[in-house]
Parts: structure tokens; sequence; C-alpha cells
């Protein structure tokens, strides 16, 4: 998975061609090809912990005690000792050793498991109906010369269908009217809408010490279409791989080479017969049509 995510950055961020990543990264053209420019969704992988901190309801409560404990100062933190005494009087049956095993998975991030974690951490699974978005720039032809194009994309992880709205930039207005238009072309709304730290909505980043804090604008504009919020934490992009993942895929599959093009509501209607045409393939897991998925 290493070398997938070195393949996709080289040819994401840095646009190197697909010859130069099959020398750095060591493989033939084939696989750089396949893993730079396909639509590749790796699966998460479930780790399924063991044992009575994490099947009963004991981890829970130290998970608790210790995001309560993140919020002191140092010093004034329960210790190890203290937090397996307290569970002592709740009828903890189990040994010192346990608890601080526990502590140490906890604090390294591997003793987060589905039902015990840190709650700013996201479950990564994806139910019908929720989206993720964010902006990828491009490249187009216009009146003979190049222009930066930046695309919304906004796509809908459980179907893998992707939706793409080219505007002239990044802020609110166009990130308010790329949603709309959105909405538009899925003829519906998301029920949850996953966003990370875009100027265009965001004030404050969550953070362990707080929930995110959005623009009136954009709140105002999720009540009206009634879809909630998803923030992603600081410097978490994989909370949203999927749409991250569609960026590059749409740049080299649908703009590459860049198009020539009268106006961005031109550039919309050809990603947009593009995108459609997409998602009459195959998902690359459920083995269903990305379209069937979608409706």
């Amino acid at each position: 998975m290493t070398k997938i995510n070195h393949i996709k950055t080289l040819r994401n961020h840095e646009d190197i061609s697909i010859n130069k990543i099959a020398q750095r990264a060591q493989v033939n053209w084939r696989t750089a090809k396949k893993y730079a420019d396909e639509d590749q969704v790796p699966q998460e992988k479930q780790v399924m912990r063991k044992g009575m901190m994490y099947e009963e309801h004991w981890g829970e409560m130290v998970t608790d005690w210790l995001i309560e404990d993140q919020k002191l100062k140092p010093k004034l933190r329960r210790r190890n000792k203290t937090i397996f005494q307290e569970l002592q009087t709740h009828g903890f049956t189990g040994s010192y050793r346990t608890v601080s095993y526990f502590i140490a998975e906890w604090k390294e991030g591997k003793g987060n498991s589905d039902d015990v974690k840190d709650k700013n951490s996201e479950r990564l699974n994806h139910p019908p109906a929720e989206a993720q978005v964010d902006f990828g720039i491009t490249e187009a032809v216009k009146d003979g010369k190049f222009i930066d194009v930046h695309c919304l994309i906004m796509s809908l992880p459980y179907s893998n269908a992707a939706f793409t709205i080219p505007l002239p930039g990044e802020n609110q207005e166009c990130f308010l009217y790329g949603l709309k238009k959105s909405f538009e072309l899925l003829g519906g709304v998301p029920r949850k809408l996953r966003i990370d730290n875009l100027k265009a909505a965001v004030i404050k980043a969550r953070n362990k010490d707080g929930e995110a804090i959005f623009t009136d604008e954009f709140l105002q504009f999720a009540n009206f279409y009634r879809f909630e919020i998803q923030a992603c934490n600081a410097r978490k992009g994989n909370e949203k791989g999927h749409v991250e993942n569609k960026v590059g895929y749409v740049r080299y599959n649908f703009v590459t080479p860049s198009p020539v093009i009268e106006s961005y509501e031109d550039l919309t209607t050809i990603l947009s017969e593009k995108l459609a045409q997409d998602r009459q393939r195959i998902h690359y897991a459920k083995e269903v049509r990305i379209q069937e998925l979608l409706d």
C-alpha cells in the first residue's frame, strides 16, 4: 500500500509522467499506469481486537477518561495506577497490566476500534447517501490561452460515483454554487457531506479541543438543503481519501490533454457526460454497475 500511495502522490501532486513514475517506483509501466490513473480505492482493513478491554465496556470507559485528561495539564492527568483503581471501584476484575497495555495502545493510536475510539476520530465505512467534497486544479484552453480551472468534486464512496463542477476560483461564492450544481446533477442531496479545512466553509478546524466552526453562510446553506456536515480532523486527509482519489482520476482520465472550451458551463457539460458514461462500468469491489449503486 505504501508503494501505491507513493505512485498516487507522484502523479497527483508532482504531475510526473508514467514513464518516470515507473522508473522511480521500480515497477513496470502497466503497474504504474494502473495505480496512477485508474480508480483504485483500497478497502479499509478492520483490525479486530480481543480481550475484556475491547469486548466489554471497560475500554470505552478508559477512552473517555483519557480524552477528558487531554484537556488538562500533564501533571493533572490520571496515571495508569489511578485509572486501574477507578476501574476496580466499578467492578473491574482484570489486572493492572491489562489496563496499562490498553492505555499504551490507545496513546500510540492503535487501540481504537469501532466501539473503542478517540471521539475526534471518524469511522471510514461509507453508508449510502454520504458524500465527500474537495477542490482539484486542472487546465483548459479558452480563447487560445491555457487557464487554471478549479474543479469542485463531489464523490459518493458507497457507489464510487462522482460529479464535477469547473469553477474560476475556490471562494465561498464558487464553493456554494458548485455544491448547488452538484446536487442538481445528482438529482438530490446527500444526507451527510464530509469536507476538510476549506476556507470557503471553515473558520476554525476541528481538533482535540473542540468541533469545527463553520461560516454562517455555509451553515445556512446546509440548513436549507438539510444535510449534515462532517468535518475532517486536522491533517487527516485519509478521512476524505475517496474524493482525493477522484481528483486525480478525473484529471488524468477526462481533462488530459487540456480540453478546448468556450466557457465553464461548456466544460461542466463535457465532464458531466464523461462521468455519466463512467458510471456504466462495474464497481471495483461490488460487481454491480456504479449507476445502479448510485440509484
